[in-house]
Formats: C-alpha cells, sequence, structure tokens
C-alpha cells in the first residue's frame, strides 16, 4: 500500500463517496466528514481529534458533526461522532460501524466501506437530526487530505 492520501482513491471513487455525504446528508442537519492522511503519527485516536478540531467539526450548532478518519499507509482508522450524536447512538454504534467498515477494508473494499459506514451515520443522523428548513450546509462535503 505505497499510495499517498490523495491518489489512495480513483476520482470516480473520490465522487462515489463525495455522493455518500451529500446522500447522508441530504434530511438531516448533521455534518459528516471524510479526511485521509498516508501516514497516522501516533494514536490513530489522538490524530482523528486532532483532525476532527482542525476541521471545526465540533463547532456545528448541534454538535453533530461526525468524522471518518483514515491513514492509508498505516492501515488505521477511527470514526469520532460530536457531543450532539453520541448521545442518541447507542453505546457501541461507533464500534459496531467500524468493524464492518473493517470486514469490507479487508477485502480491499475501501470505497464501499466508506460508503456503507457513511451511510449508516447517516441514517442515525436523519432519524435524530432531521432536516428543518433554516438548515444550511455547515461543514465542506470534500473529502480532505492531510499533508503527511
Amino acid at each position: 500500500m505505497s499510495k499517498s492520501a490523495k491518489d489512495f482513491f480513483t476520482r470516480e471513487q473520490r465522487d462515489d463517496i463525495k455522493q455518500a455525504i451529500m446522500n447522508a446528508e441530504l434530511d438531516t442537519s448533521g455534518e459528516i466528514r471524510v479526511h485521509i492522511d498516508s501516514k497516522c503519527k501516533g494514536e490513530v485516536m489522538d490524530m482523528a481529534l486532532e483532525v476532527f478540531k482542525k476541521l471545526k467539526i465540533h463547532e456545528t450548532e448541534l454538535r453533530n458533526g461526525v468524522l471518518f478518519y483514515l491513514a492509508v499507509k498505516n492501515r488505521k482508522f477511527a470514526i469520532i461522532g460530536d457531543e450532539g450524536i453520541n448521545e442518541v447512538v447507542p453505546d457501541d454504534f461507533w464500534e459496531v460501524l467500524k468493524m464492518n467498515m473493517l470486514d469490507a477494508f479487508r477485502d480491499g473494499n475501501f470505497t464501499d466501506g466508506l460508503v456503507d459506514g457513511i451511510t449508516q451515520a447517516g441514517s442515525y443522523l436523519k432519524k435524530h437530526f432531521p432536516y428543518q428548513t433554516d438548515d444550511v450546509n455547515e461543514l465542506s462535503d470534500e473529502i480532505s487530505f492531510g499533508s503527511k
């Protein structure tokens, strides 16, 4: 796995992931971001939390943002939900979601794993944070990339 973060997914795969984000956010005020690094120095959750803050996911009005973080060369990933979403999902929600994604990742299906994870997170966001007529898209739907 020698590809860098920006080259890991093809343009079509990046478009599929972005479309999954847009679909997941369609009927919710929730926000989903995907960030990809080449390498993760240190603990994956620490790095994901750093990215979470850098992307200002914690600054959404209802604190209902979700980050999917991948470090492709280290083969590490994490999912972080903000306070609002964490209050309404089951205690093991993120871990179960991560295990489901890991099954796809182990088969080399990184795009499918991400799209499925985004879709599942979006289902909970729609259920607990339905779209309101005055909702705005608070965060970009674009995949962000680290410089590592």
